[in-house]
């Protein structure tokens, strides 16, 4: 958009305030730093820098450390919101422009769905649970611990009965978390499980779902183990966290304390093809204790 036509929509806007009385004004451009060469400023049409990149990430904000040495080292071992600095009171651009960025970017992950286009490619069935949408579910967690009445008779249709272990991917509270790890956890995890020649269940897709449903799921399969992957609540600047829910033989009086969890499964965390591993073995061991949860610590 050129400088004459961003005055003429200025004008526009002032004049529908009531502003007659108007005078032109030069447009000041925001130039990055990287953008003066030998002394001369170079204006480019270029979209302002990404602020996820790392040079970002990892910018120092502190000024005038007595050691900023020590600011980079702290903030080189964690990706949390360390030597942001601030201005007085106020936080820094750089810092503020950033923490606004990531929390839109947790926002979206919540509120988007999985396309089903993408778990037809990935040849995963879908079945719902009995929230009807994604404000229902946010809403009425009640719902999503439930599955809907065409969910029930799918599962009986089309699933493998009273397998040894049955794996679910759920969307849970984070999109990202099934679309940046179903590649690298779901096929080394049914590939690891068949490999310790466990019997696995007909993997699928819970959409809206709570882990609670986990059980119904269980209990109508009759699975001897049920893994459910799911989308964990995403944190400011990390969308991408899965977690594993592992219950032995769930039904109506399972409790929160019976489940064995996994969680932070994610390039920054547990990686996703390691949790694999470590998945296949908790399973190994729970139908080795025939328990789960607390208990199988005892």
């Amino acid at each position: 958009m050129n400088e004459q036509n961003i005055k003429n929509i200025v004008a526009t806007v002032l004049a529908q305030l009531g502003e007659n009385n108007i005078q032109p004004s030069t447009i000041t451009k925001v130039i990055d730093a990287a953008s003066n060469v030998a002394g001369k400023t170079v204006i480019s049409d270029e979209s302002l820098p990404d602020l996820g990149e790392p040079r970002f990430k990892k910018w120092n904000g502190v000024i005038n450390a007595a050691n900023p040495s020590i600011v980079d080292d702290l903030m080189s071992q964690t990706n949390a919101r360390m030597g942001t600095g601030r201005t007085g009171p106020r936080p820094r651009t750089i810092p503020l422009l950033r923490f606004l960025a990531d929390h839109s970017r947790s926002k979206d992950t919540v509120i988007k769905n999985v396309e089903s286009s993408w778990l037809q490619e990935r040849g995963l069935m879908e079945v719902q649970s009995a929230a009807k949408d994604k404000d229902e579910y946010l809403t009425r967690p009640d719902l999503g611990r439930k599955l809907n009445d065409e969910a029930i008779v799918l599962i009986k249709e089309k699933c493998k009965q009273a397998p040894q272990v049955q794996v679910i991917l759920s969307d849970g509270l984070s999109l990202d978390a099934v679309t940046a790890n179903h590649d690298e956890i779901l096929p080394a995890l049914l590939n690891g499980l068949k490999s310790a020649g466990l019997d696995v269940g007909t993997p699928f897709f819970l959409r809206f779902g709570r882990v609670k449903a986990q059980d119904e799921i269980g209990m109508l399969l009759n699975a001897d183990v049920n893994i459910l992957l799911i989308g964990e609540r995403p944190g400011l600047g990390q969308s991408e966290s899965l977690s594993c829910y592992a219950v032995y033989k769930p039904s109506e009086d399972t409790v929160e304390s019976d489940r064995t969890v996994i969680s932070n499964i994610h390039a920054g965390g547990t990686p996703p093809v390691e949790a694999a591993a470590v998945i296949v073995d908790l399973v190994k061991d729970m139908l080795k204790q025939k328990t789960s949860g607390i208990n199988l610590k005892r």
